[in-house]
């Protein structure tokens, strides 16, 4: 089974890489297969590649699902 994260870019750091967030975690990342990434946007990320740029209607529901997931595992956390 597959897992895509959902991260925020932080800062666009070259070409098609980017440095996102997740929580504390902060990672780098490729952008190859995303149209325009910028600063600010929400992203799906699998195997260190944004996947998909997610509307802020799909942010909002899938940090309250990764929200669930970790309050389930006993991990609370606020964003």
């Amino acid at each position: 089974m597959c897992l895509a994260v959902p991260h925020t870019i932080e800062e666009i750091t070259g070409d098609n890489q980017a440095v996102a967030v997740s929580g504390a975690v902060r990672v780098e990342i490729r952008t190859d297969l995303l149209e325009d990434p910028a600063p600010g946007d929400t992203v799906l990320v699998h195997a260190g590649f944004a996947i998909e740029k997610l509307s802020p209607e799909e942010s909002a529901e899938l940090n309250d699902l990764w929200d669930e997931l970790r309050a389930l595992a006993g991990e609370p956390y606020a964003h």
